[in-house]
C-alpha cells in the first residue's frame, strides 16, 4: 500500500473520529461538517426511504442529541478504511445505547457504513447507513 493511500485512510479514520465526538457533544456544525451537500443516508429511524441533501441530514439530529445528553453512549468499538485516489469506504461498529440497554446486551452493536469522495483535495462522506441487527 502506497504511503499516499496509508494517509487517505488515516485522514478519513480521523475524520470519523471527529464526527463522532461531535455527536457525542450535541455539536451539529461539527456532524455536518465534512459530509457533502448531496449526502444520502439509510437511518435506524424513519424515513426509511433516506434522508436525502444536506439539509434534511442536519434535520435529523436534533432528536439524536437530545437521546446522547439523556446518558447513551455513542463510541466506536472497531472501524476500517479502504481508501483509493478519489473514493472510499469505511465501515465501523459502535456501542449505541442508553446504559441499561448496553447491559441487558452488552454485545448488541450499531452497524455504521460510510462512503466518502475527495472533491478538491477533501474527503467528504456521500452517503451513510446505521442498522442494528435484528433480534433473535
Amino acid at each position: 500500500m502506497s504511503a499516499d493511500r496509508r494517509q487517505d485512510e488515516k485522514t478519513i479514520a480521523d475524520l470519523v473520529e471527529r464526527w463522532a465526538s461531535a455527536i457525542r457533544a450535541g455539536d451539529l456544525e461539527g456532524v455536518v461538517a465534512d459530509h457533502a451537500d448531496d449526502i444520502v443516508m439509510f437511518d435506524v429511524p424513519p424515513p426509511h426511504d433516506g434522508v436525502r441533501g444536506i439539509e434534511a441530514y442536519r434535520a435529523v439530529w436534533p432528536p439524536f442529541f437530545e437521546f446522547i445528553a439523556s446518558g447513551a453512549a455513542f463510541e466506536i468499538v472497531r472501524l476500517d478504511v479502504t481508501a483509493d485516489a478519489d473514493v472510499a469506504y469505511a465501515h465501523a461498529l459502535l456501542r449505541c445505547d442508553k446504559p441499561e440497554e448496553l447491559e441487558a446486551h452488552p454485545d448488541r452493536r450499531l452497524r455504521l457504513s460510510l462512503g466518502f469522495r475527495k472533491d478538491n483535495g477533501r474527503w467528504l462522506v456521500t452517503h451513510e447507513h446505521h442498522s442494528f441487527p435484528l433480534e433473535g
